[in-house]
């Protein structure tokens, strides 16, 4: 999995755009916008950017079922 770092700490990102988003899960962009208008994975709007926390991201990875984690 590619981890999205900080230019100031060197640390993970923990906000990140919808694209670095679908780029952590390893699907498209416009999969990655479906599961938000769902509410599948949950995001904040600051200013005109959409972003995602990380922890949302590992939250939709643990409710998936066991055999859609392992691929």
């Amino acid at each position: 999995m590619l981890h999205h770092t900080s230019k100031s700490t060197g640390g993970p990102l923990r906000m990140l755009s919808v694209q670095e988003a679908a780029g952590e899960l390893g699907i498209s962009r416009s999969l990655t916008y479906e599961l938000l208008s769902s509410g599948a994975l949950r995001s904040v709007k600051i200013g005109r950017r959409r972003l995602v926390p990380r922890e949302a991201i590992e939250t939709y990875i643990a409710s998936l079922p066991p055999a859609a984690r392992a691929s």
